[in-house]
């Protein structure tokens, strides 16, 4: 497979997994989120980015009552199973992508890392609500921190990736402006 083939083949997978991702990303704010909202108050543990203290998610588990817990495990959990694969497949194939014709490598090797991470941490805030869920009322104080520390390093790790992911394609504009003949001018 030439190189222009296979570079057609990760832009293809970059648009195809950022259009799922963002369909899944409008359902969980507009819905699966915005019920978690709706039906305790509070703020869900996926939207505070600084994340949280044990009295905080005691009074958001004991807010959403039995049903509202029941939701956040087998809707917002559900989704937020796929969406960290989805964000991270689309920053790192984007990366990828653009980043082949970029003169900073290193840009493009920290952003990668970081869509990873910002994937793992996901999955490690998902599965820590979901301990703390099911351990209802009987939650243990290192779950819920150790679950909050995972939600900030995943939203900071989210912001980052996003920017270096701007900064590889503001990089690649660049580029190609300075590589393309002089037919403009």
């Amino acid at each position: 497979m030439t190189n222009k083939i296979l570079s057609k083949h990760i832009g293809k997978v970059a648009l195809g997994s950022g259009l799922i991702g963002a369909s899944i990303y409008v359902i969980m704010i507009k819905v699966t989120l915005a019920h978690i909202e709706a039906v305790s108050g509070q703020v869900p543990f996926d939207m505070r980015p600084f994340g949280y203290s044990a009295a905080e998610a005691a009074t958001l588990l004991k807010a959403l009552g039995a049903e509202g817990r029941a939701y956040y495990l087998s809707h917002q959990i559900a989704l937020d199973t796929l969406y960290p694969a989805m964000l991270a497949l689309t920053l790192i194939a984007t990366i990828c992508w653009l980043g082949q014709r970029i003169p900073n490598k290193k840009l493009a090797h920290v952003g990668i890392a970081f869509s990873v991470g910002c994937a793992v941490f996901d999955y490690a805030e998902n599965l820590g609500v979901a301990a703390m869920i099911l351990s209802w009322p009987e939650i243990a104080d290192p779950i819920v921190y150790a679950t909050s520390i995972a939600t900030m390093l995943k939203s900071a790790l989210t912001t980052l990736a996003v920017l270096l992911t701007i900064l590889v394609v503001v990089s690649w504009t660049r580029q190609d402006r300075l590589t393309r003949p002089f037919a403009h001018r």
